[in-house]
């Protein structure tokens, strides 16, 4: 059997309003929210090796140490042995970014991952400054571009066994990014996200039915801790071995999962980790070849046919 360590994980879905998030009068309810559900799951006895908050769950930059949130995350994690890993906006000389941070010995170690895989039209506005009359009418959507990351940066947690590959909202669907922070050492995959854009259709269970394929390519757990939506836990098989919600099943609620999360210590890599998309491209290079052929042949068969007619 693979070896492996149990990481204690509990992932806090506050589900606040879209319209609330980044507004100044709510900043207060947003602290009040997650301080709240974070103390249920720090309770616990014993209490977790990781803490979750999802994608942009601060209303403002946790490393700006004049914001509020930077304020109230250091408060926090000065009062807990918990890592607290959490989505946040990051910026850095005129660039902004959508950001992951992992907080651990009481906030006096911080590792940050910059999103990589942006969004289109979400979180960028494509060429933007080549045509300035489409630019004008997305930027109703899209004020301003993020910066994309340019680094895979592998979470290290207290736990010396765990090294946690930072997913922020989509990255969990792109499978050769996923497969870059499995080669580089990491062996348990988290997802912090912000599925309200969704509202309460299908796309959340869509989102999750996608990156459930990201643990069966690379043999890797996740953890998913979503604003709203479907925070969960799967295994590196791909099943949902635990699922956050209410009485009804419904799971655009607010809440903590709690659980123990088997994370392998096994380095070796899957095929897939370690040669990404190689069969489609053969697939690819098939059919390529194939049309080719066939079109070869029917070229001859036109050329006979029109010296039989002859």
């Amino acid at each position: 059997m693979v070896s492996t360590t149990p990481l204690r994980v509990a992932a806090v879905q506050a589900s606040v309003p879209q319209l609330q998030k980044f507004d100044p009068h709510f900043t207060g309810e947003v602290f009040e929210r997650f301080q709240r559900l974070s103390e249920i799951a720090l309770g616990a006895n014993p209490p977790p090796d990781l803490l979750v908050w999802p994608e942009s769950s601060m209303p403002d930059p946790v490393r700006d140490q004049n914001s509020e949130s930077h304020r109230f995350v250091t408060n926090f994690s000065a009062a807990t042995k918990t890592d607290l890993m959490l989505g946040t906006l990051d910026f850095e000389e005129g660039h902004d970014y959508n950001a992951a941070l992992l907080v651990s010995n009481r906030g006096e170690r911080v590792q940050v991952y910059r999103k990589v895989h942006l969004v289109p039209f979400g979180e960028y506005i494509p060429l933007r400054h080549s045509f300035p009359l489409f630019a004008a009418v997305a930027s109703a959507w899209v004020p301003g571009d993020f910066t994309a990351g340019t680094k895979h940066t592998v979470f290290d947690l207290t736990n010396g066994n765990v090294h946690a590959a930072p997913l922020i909202c989509f990255e969990d669907t792109v499978g050769d990014l996923v497969r870059r922070f499995v080669v580089d050492g990491a062996n348990l995959l988290v997802d912090v996200t912000n599925d309200g854009w969704f509202l309460h259709s299908s796309g959340s269970r869509q989102h999750l039915a996608n990156a459930i394929f990201r643990c069966v390519e690379n043999r890797r757990p996740m953890v998913r801790a979503a604003n709203t939506g479907v925070t969960c836990f799967v295994n590196e098989f791909g099943r949902v071995t635990q699922v956050l919600q209410d009485d009804t099943g419904n799971t655009f609620t607010e809440g903590v999962l709690t659980g123990s999360v088997d994370v392998p210590q096994d380095r070796r890599l899957t095929f897939y980790a370690q040669h990404g998309e190689l069969f489609a491209k053969l697939c690819v290079a098939v059919t390529l070849v194939t049309i080719f052929v066939c079109l070869c042949r029917l070229q001859r068969w036109i050329g006979r046919s029109a010296d039989d007619a002859k």
